[in-house]
């Protein structure tokens, strides 16, 4: 039985570190530090992209474009989003809608949520009212609560487009 959805979940975590700009969301947040990673690490926007691939039967963001390449050095993880987006649209799959969080202790978050959700939105090519993204901390617990890193945390529902049938696979 082929069924007309499928959900994904997405895990991304990144130490924050000196000299690097802070990008979450794909909104470039004032802080003095950044995420460390291999592109601009946006840890919000890996996430997403782990639930969109999940949902497809894909693998991982890794799989597809390992920090290994030096393509990928600094580049926006926008452009992932918006990659694995023709992805899964080739196969049939729309983004019904994502709902993610952010894990930070600091900085605030909250004037910034809906920018990224304007922004993700653009990117999947879905409405902002059907991306939702909140912050949360930690109450000072683990290494988000120590600010030593942030993470988040995606789900997404993909659905498929009228008329489409068959599995999701490359």
């Amino acid at each position: 039985m082929i069924l007309p959805w499928r959900t994904g979940l997405g895990y991304d975590v990144h130490q924050l570190v000196p000299g690097r700009p802070l990008v979450l969301g794909g909104v470039e947040i004032p802080y003095p530090r950044g995420l460390a990673g291999h592109s601009d690490a946006d840890v919000l926007s890996h996430a997403v992209a782990d639930a969109l691939l999940g949902a497809a039967g894909l693998g991982d963001l890794g799989r597809h474009f390992p920090d290994s390449d030096p393509r990928y050095r600094g580049i926006s993880s926008l452009w992932f989003l918006r990659n694995i987006r023709e992805k899964i649209s080739g196969l049939g799959w729309l983004v019904g809608n994502l709902d993610g969080v952010l894990v930070a202790q600091q900085p605030k978050l909250a004037e910034y949520l809906g920018s990224m959700q304007v922004i993700l939105g653009e990117a999947l090519e879905v409405p902002p009212d059907r991306i939702n993204v909140k912050a949360t901390t930690t109450e000072g617990l683990g290494f988000a609560g120590r600010e030593e890193g942030i993470a988040a945390y995606a789900v997404v529902l993909l659905v498929k487009r009228e008329g489409e049938h068959g599995p999701a696979s490359l």
